[in-house]
């Protein structure tokens, strides 16, 4: 969001086109703000686990596809993917216990 890793800004081109990489790439890391506070929040944790599993599939699969060449550790990022998705799993559906009141 503050082009301080270029290489997202590539990322966006390389997909969606030049005239869109800029304003895309702030209202992506905008959207990764407003996630983490919702996380932070607790608010409605099982969408919030579902919405950050489609978001993640869905963003590494694309890029996997389409932009394999700009990802740090190329086609091997969907592995740290899957973990990332597996552990949000994990968290919000075996490990988070829910107080009844």
């Amino acid at each position: 969001m503050l082009n301080l890793v270029p290489r997202h800004q590539q990322i966006v081109a390389t997909i969606l086109g030049d005239n869109y990489a800029g304003p895309l790439t702030i209202v992506i890391g905008t959207s990764e703000i407003f996630m983490a506070v919702w996380i932070l929040s607790r608010y409605k944790t099982k969408l919030n686990a579902i919405t950050q599993i489609a978001v993640i599939a869905t963003m590494n699969a694309m890029e996997f596809i389409l932009v394999p060449d700009l990802l740090l550790w190329g086609k091997f990022n969907s592995l740290f993917a899957l973990i990332l998705i597996v552990v949000i799993y994990i968290n919000e559906y075996h490990l988070t216990k829910k107080h009844i009141n």
